[in-house]
């Protein structure tokens, strides 16, 4: 593997790691603000670091054509703005853990988006791979049992708004990669998306936010959230996408659910108990089976069928 092949991949799992612990962030800032005014803080920050480190230090900022500037408004319509929208609302109701769980579908569904988009063939093993991560969602959020639902229904469904936020990001960013670096894009989308937020910001919730004031514990985590997860995270996997592809850069987004459980029990001191690991194994394994390429399907398949067949005999015997 080549050193700039190592130094992709690299930068990818380094956005995993943010992403994930921007999960924790969320709970941090939660403590002090409401949504709109994490966003608003988080957007920013990261605008001004961009500006100063980008725009005036580096000196990458490239000038967006005219005809691009819709492409930037979609960008940023899509993530930060809708997908912030689901997220930062939707952790207020469900745990750090299920909502990377549930985030961590996306790739499941970047084929379908790649194939209604761009005619990029679905395979069969992209479907088995979402029905099976799909039982792993539900373990998750049923961990307790069918009768008792760990999280607001209305949570889960702003989650899921924020995953299919993410696809439509995704794929509006593949005609971006081409032609603008990946400082600009950011610097832009960020921007763009902090001017969309900033209405619903003084209507609902300057004043709560001028009550609150600004204390160092309140300003650290939307610091880590601007810095690392609203900046370093998306230029690294901006960065992926270019040389990746989509589904690629996607795929690892498998990492999320499980590094984020691991932060949570150490640092929020979430429970996890033995449904809840297997259900983010499953779905761990539905994402891998998603990414298995078309000709190593029926070895997986054959493989998967020989262990259940094999697990069936045992219990039989015993």
């Amino acid at each position: 593997m080549k050193n700039n092949s190592i130094g992709i991949y690299v930068a990818t799992v380094l956005a995993m790691v943010f992403w994930s612990l921007s999960f924790i962030w969320y709970k941090e800032v939660f403590e002090f603000y409401k949504p709109i005014t994490l966003v608003v803080g988080r957007l920013t920050i990261s605008t001004i670091f961009l500006f100063a480190t980008v725009g005036l230090l580096m000196r990458k900022l490239t000038r967006v054509r005219m005809g691009d500037l819709k492409y930037f408004m979609i960008l940023a319509f899509f993530e930060p703005f809708l997908y912030f929208i689901g997220e930062s609302f939707g952790m207020t109701m469900v745990s750090s853990t299920l909502a990377a769980v549930i985030v961590s579908t996306i790739p499941l569904f970047s084929p379908l988006g790649e194939f209604y988009i761009y005619k990029t063939r679905v395979t069969p093993m992209n479907f088995i791979g979402i029905l099976v991560s799909v039982v792993g969602v539900g373990m998750v959020i049923f961990h307790q049992g069918f009768g008792k639902l760990e999280a607001n229904p209305v949570g889960i469904a702003l989650m899921f708004l924020a995953v299919f936020a993410a696809l439509g990001y995704s794929l509006t960013l593949r005609k971006l990669t081409s032609t603008y670096n990946v400082f600009t894009i950011i610097t832009y989308q960020n921007t763009i998306a902090l001017i969309y937020f900033l209405p619903l910001f003084f209507i609902f919730e300057f004043t709560h936010f001028v009550s609150v004031g600004v204390t160092f514990q309140s300003l650290m985590p939307l610091i880590k959230l601007g810095i690392f997860a609203s900046t370093f995270a998306f230029l690294l996997f901006t960065h992926s996408v270019k040389h990746l592809g989509v589904t690629k850069a996607n795929s690892f987004t498998n990492a999320i659910p499980v590094l984020t459980a691991i932060f949570a029990y150490f640092l929020l001191g979430e429970t996890l108990g033995i449904v809840k690991i297997v259900g983010i194994a499953i779905v761990v394994l539905g994402l891998f089976l998603s990414q298995v390429p078309s000709e190593h399907a029926r070895r997986v398949l054959a493989f998967i069928s020989v262990g259940l067949i094999t697990r069936a005999r045992l219990r039989k015997n015993e």
